[in-house]
């Protein structure tokens, strides 16, 4: 392909990573907001999860529907509804007159996120190759961490600087001119569905979407999200029945997809290639680690040590840097390093969270954020590394006609982790609360720790596996 098409697919690759970024931003930027919201809306504590957790609710339940439905029709036309529905989600939060309306706001958000995202993977299968997808990887992952860690200092910058009052307003609006700028230039830039899915593929398309399998991957994924999110809303333990239920329609879901005779909604095929299988349960792990670090960092330095919004969003920003910088280094050089990348990620990880609970126990008091923001630094360089090659390598055998749709399944897994992850370490972090703040926080750095653990042990047996078929004269596909 000439210039021209590189300069074209470039073009394309920077509409993805705004896209990504906006959706992974909304994730963590309300988190600083929290008590202008309480005191401006008068608004319960359930309203508050409400608003938190409909947001990733919402969101892991469309993304494999949503995937399987750009691979089927157009990825373009699902990316622009998305932006399109993502920007007026936001204003409509921004320019609630009510709690209710900031939590229906934010419900369709996690909709428009959840039918943006796979679209990004996909588009980033169709339109690269070996090297260049490795690099476009990267930038996606620079971009998700960027997005997610700089959440809550951007967050804070608002509130600071807009007021209690009208400062989290703009933690929603500030969406709205980017989504409005992004449409037409995304129309532009991303590439039309091809003639001849649209003309040859597309009636069997239509009669393949599998209504089934979406509503019982829907139930599934849904009763397995909605006990870890709302745990803490819910009086007693029966919210927990819902699990079993869950993983039983999970196993109907999988039986349904064996049979269905048309074109299944997930190639299950996929599940018995090492680097699908292997890296979809290091992401599911690897999630339900490292999003814990903001959720408790956070809490520990406004609750516990009483710093500003602006100040503790600050206070993660080493994570950010380091996270964004690792990334694209990582996509750069993951076709020739391999499984190897995730490993040494994951140890680097396990190294900075080991350093930031020592720095904790060192120095407990208001310079805490200091004394650790050479650990968290290391700890996202490591972090970086593992979400972009483990993205790259995950996806090397999936066919670009299905990207989306196996980008859904592994980000559905990213969203579980997500869930159960904070689930865990808040279920610890607050637990501990009466031995003070800063044993809180150690104590839900060690439940992160173990997920990561779990992780780097995934890494290192999809690591001797890869070695052994190397040696047995198989050689891994070009990622």
């Amino acid at each position: 392909m000439g210039a021209s098409g590189l300069e074209r697919r470039r073009h394309a690759l920077a509409a993805c990573l705004v896209a990504a970024f906006i959706t992974g931003l909304d994730v963590s930027i309300v988190n600083v907001a929290l008590p202008s919201i309480r005191e401006q809306l008068r608004a319960t504590e359930v309203g508050l999860q409400w608003m938190l957790c409909g947001y990733a609710l919402s969101f892991g339940l469309v993304l494999v529907p949503a995937g399987r439905l750009g691979d089927a029709r157009s990825r373009r036309a699902l990316f622009l509804a998305g932006v399109a529905l993502f920007s007026l989600s936001s204003a409509v939060s921004g320019l609630a007159w009510s709690m209710s309306v900031v939590v229906a706001g934010r419900m369709v958000q996690g909709l428009a996120a959840g039918l943006l995202t796979p679209q990004v993977s996909g588009l980033i299968q169709q339109l690269f190759q070996g090297q260049e997808r490795g690099r476009a990887f990267g930038a996606l992952g620079a971009a998700l961490g960027i997005s997610t860690t700089a959440g809550p200092l951007i967050g804070g910058v608002l509130v600071t600087v807009f007021g209690p009052e009208h400062g989290w307003r703009w933690v929603f609006l500030v969406n709205v001119p980017i989504g409005i700028a992004l449409l037409p230039v995304a129309w532009r830039v991303l590439p039309a569905p091809r003639p001849a899915r649209a003309a040859g593929l597309g009636v069997r398309r239509r009669e393949s979407m599998d209504p089934v399998g979406v509503g019982l991957l829907g139930v599934g994924v849904g009763g397995l999200l909605v006990p870890f999110i709302h745990q803490y809303q819910w009086e007693g333990n029966a919210e927990w029945l819902l699990i079993p239920v869950a993983l039983v329609v999970l196993a109907v879901f999988v039986g349904w997809e064996r049979t269905y005779r048309l074109e299944p909604l997930v190639d299950l095929t996929l599940f018995r290639r090492p680097s699908y299988n292997l890296g979809t349960v290091i992401a599911l792990f690897y999630f339900a680690g490292f999003t814990g670090i903001f959720f408790t960092f956070t809490l520990y330095l406004q609750s516990g040590l009483h710093y500003s919004p602006l100040m503790a969003g600050l206070s993660i920003t080493p994570f950010a840097l380091g996270s964004a910088g690792a990334s694209v280094a990582g996509g750069r050089i993951v076709a020739r390093a391999g499984p190897r990348l995730v490993v040494v990620g994951l140890s680097i990880v396990t190294v900075g969270l080991v350093a930031t609970m020592a720095m904790t126990e060192l120095v407990p008091g208001r310079g805490v954020a200091l004394v650790t923001a050479l650990p968290l630094l290391v700890a996202g360089i490591g972090s970086g590394l593992v979400i972009s090659s483990n993205q790259v390598i995950t996806l090397s055998e999936v066919p670009p006609a299905g990207g989306g749709s196996a980008s859904g399944v592994l980000q559905t897994g990213q969203r579980l982790g997500t869930a159960m992850g904070n689930a865990a370490v808040g279920s610890m972090f607050f637990g501990s609360l009466r031995d003070g703040w800063p044993t809180a926080f150690r104590h839900g750095l060690l439940v992160v720790l173990v997920c990561v653990l779990i992780a780097l042990a995934v890494a290192v047996y999809h690591l001797i596996q890869d070695l052994r078929a190397q040696t047995s004269g198989w050689h891994r596909p070009a990622r």
